[in-house]
């Protein structure tokens, strides 16, 4: 008798052991959106370039790839359809701790390695443009480094370059602080929301998005890097619809089969960001209204055919896996050489982008070198001995 007991019980240890390891691997057999890594791949280079050509813009009516900032948008809602896609049938085996220690695991050691890169570049950017960096002690650069690790903004009394950013060693991490907060607002309350109710609320911060592009003095959605009430309504403004539209894209559209995704979505996404200013320095409202058709429609429609289809043949796949990897690494440590490039410009008065092409090809060169090498050698690393800490 009690060995049929013992019997049973290991049976029943086992099969709940399997069922287990079945639902694991059902997990991690779920299926991948390439086409998404190489379209994120695609918007960081696009953003890279589009800083480049900032550097020689008079104005936003005059800026070649004019609309690349729109590219951070793309992430966002980028972003809410791959958490959404990737932890919202997760809950009943993960803790709310546990998904934060994934996301810092994703997240924090590229933004740590993108303030070290902008403090080892600070003072090679000192310029006519920024001329009081030569100025700054380096314990206060320091210091502004290791508050840069946190992601916490600092306020403007504290900026040591003259742009008045929350992050002055690294411009583009604004972007990854809204990102923290997308994703605390997902782990303690978007996940349990119904459909009905995320609808409500991406319904609302389109509206919110809309009635702001359109009344705005400038018509366009740039900002959210600077610690003042304007620009976090700004910042807040920018990745409440991306995200929850992102999210509820996620839960409610099946993708079908689209052929050529890839580079159809790259087409589309570099026309979008590359068009140029719309209704002149009279009518902002229709740049207005182009970037919220952009961020409402064409975006979520960009990544419903991205995850239709697939990478075919083993160029694209190389290709897209190539861009996807190096997305976020080139993002978040290329803003410390555009600092450079953007002082050097400077320094030369004048000077023609013609003039300027062999340093801004440099300029980009250097960013994806660097990106890469980090990818390879500390960021890839460091995750997997995250990782495997974690799992010991």
């Amino acid at each position: 008798m009690v060995a049929l007991q013992k019997t049973y019980l290991h049976g029943c240890i086992h099969y709940k052991l399997t069922h287990l390891m079945s639902q694991t691997n059902a997990i991690a057999a779920k299926p991948h959106y390439p086409v998404l890594d190489g379209l994120r791949g695609v918007a960081a280079i696009v953003v890279v370039v589009f800083h480049i050509f900032e550097t020689h813009a008079s104005s936003h009516l005059t800026q070649i790839i004019n609309h690349g900032y729109l590219a951070v948008d793309f992430f966002f809602l980028l972003s809410g359809f791959v958490i959404g896609y990737a932890y919202d049938d997760r809950w009943h085996k993960l803790t709310i701790g546990g998904f934060f220690k994934r996301r810092i695991y994703r997240l924090q050691p590229m933004v740590v390695m993108g303030m070290v890169i902008g403090a080892l570049c600070f003072y090679h950017s000192d310029s006519t443009l920024w001329p009081l960096i030569h100025t700054v002690p380096v314990w206060k650069m320091l210091l502004i480094m290791l508050i840069g690790f946190t992601l916490i903004p600092i306020p403007i009394s504290m900026d040591i370059r003259g742009w008045r950013e929350m992050h002055p060693l690294d411009g583009a991490a604004w972007s990854l602080f809204f990102e923290y907060v997308a994703n605390i607002a997902y782990a303690l309350g978007l996940r349990k929301a119904s459909k009905p109710v995320l609808a409500l609320l991406t319904g609302l911060s389109a509206g919110i998005l809309i009635h702001y592009l359109l009344t705005n003095k400038n018509g366009d959605i740039t900002g959210g890097w600077e610690l003042s009430a304007e620009q976090l309504r700004i910042g807040f403004t920018r990745v409440a619809f991306p995200f929850m539209g992102g999210l509820l894209l996620s839960r409610t559209v099946k993708p079908t089969q689209f052929k050529n995704a890839f580079l159809w979505c790259s087409l589309l996404l570099v026309l979008v960001l590359a068009l140029p200013r719309f209704g002149g320095a009279e009518h902002f409202w229709v740049n207005g209204l182009y970037e919220a058709m952009v961020i409402i429609l064409v975006f979520p429609l960009i990544i419903y055919l991205g995850a239709s289809g697939d990478v075919s043949g083993p160029v694209t796949s190389k290709v897209s896996k190539f861009l996807g990897d190096l997305s976020y690494p080139l993002y978040i440590t290329h803003y410390g050489f555009i600092y450079i490039y953007t002082g050097w410009v400077s320094d030369h008065k004048g000077v023609t982008f013609s003039e300027a092409l062999p340093y801004a090809l440099l300029t980009i060169f250097t960013s994806i070198t660097v990106a890469y090498l980090c990818l390879k050698f500390y960021d890839e690393p460091v995750r997997a001995w995250l990782n495997k800490k974690q799992r010991a």
